[in-house]
């Protein structure tokens, strides 16, 4: 039975990890470090945080890898500054943790959001990338105008007008972050009912009540989607490892299946995992994690 407040549960989450703070451009980040040998980087999703990969964190570093995990700005334990937020921001983010505590060829695991910033990485920084592993890549930051039908596209642009608005964000914002409300969207999204606990939900809910958390959730809501997954995979170079979980409802996986159609002369592996959404990292760690270990020798002999 669980005994534990509800913040105790967030933060018991993350505590094996020892979190740790880095100072980036006035703005402190959360992010933890564990094991040792060759580097791996864990980019979180849209409203995660480090306790996303509370599963995976002491599997991957107990096999004999130093692995690192942060909040992205405006997430988890990490400073929700008011600022214009995008994929860019992060992935300057990224470069510059991994030139400050990392500065070797590093495989990073990206979920959603996490795993199309990883690929930017392995597309745009070659020289510090030595592979990804994309769960359930995002197509954007945002859903891209053309690739919504009508009704849907003017439904979003209320909504994300209505929430960055001064007068009812907060109202908006306040309703969405419930736990309640966090607890059903889980259910659309996440195929294994086991997997949604407590701890979870308060993984999720817990950073939301921070100062900022609403004016960050309304800047990445009206910033740019940035760039595609199709545009970014003929340019890497690096093995790359796709998971996709079938019943994704925001990311289907017959997306993830055509990523083949782009890339070219690389290691490059595509795997579907059966009855399971859009976080299979957290879902199913006990199919992901071994995944992940059978793959990442590829990466690191091709360095």
């Amino acid at each position: 039975m669980l005994t534990a407040s509800p913040a105790g549960l967030a933060a018991d989450a993350i505590a094996p990890f020892a979190p740790q703070i880095w100072n980036w451009r006035g703005h402190p980040i959360r992010y933890a470090v564990q094991g040792s040998g060759s580097p791996l980087v864990l980019v979180h999703g849209f409203g995660a945080s480090i306790g996303h990969w509370r599963h995976n964190i002491p599997v991957l570093a107990a096999a004999g890898y130093r692995v690192y995990a942060l909040d992205l700005l405006g997430f988890g334990g990490s400073a929700k500054p008011a600022l214009p937020y995008s994929l860019d921001l992060w992935v300057e983010l990224l470069v510059d943790f991994w030139q400050q505590h990392i500065q070797q060829p590093t495989v990073f695991i990206g979920n959603s959001i996490g795993a199309l910033l990883s690929l930017i990485m392995a597309a745009q920084h070659p020289e510090l990338t030595a592979g990804a592993v994309l769960l359930n890549c995002a197509g954007g930051l945002n859903h891209r105008s053309h690739e919504l039908n009508p009704v849907f596209r003017f439904v979003m642009g209320a909504f994300t007008a209505l929430v960055a608005s001064p007068i009812t964000g907060r109202f908006l914002f306040d309703r969405v972050r419930q736990r309640q409300r966090i607890r059903e969207t889980l259910k659309q999204v996440y195929r294994n009912p086991a997997a949604i606990t407590d701890e979870l939900v308060e993984i999720l809910y817990v950073p939301s009540c921070d100062v900022g958390a609403q004016q960050v959730f309304a800047s990445i809501l009206t910033a740019p989607p940035g760039p595609s997954p199709e545009d970014l995979l003929p340019q890497v170079r690096c093995p790359l490892l796709v998971l996709w979980g079938e019943a994704d409802p925001w990311t289907p996986i017959q997306r993830g299946r055509g990523f083949q159609n782009y890339v070219n002369g690389i290691d490059y592996q595509f795997l579907p995992i059966p009855d399971t959404g859009h976080c299979p990292h957290d879902e199913r760690p006990e199919v992901i994690n071994p995944l992940i270990l059978d793959w990442l020798p590829k990466a690191f002999t091709t360095v």
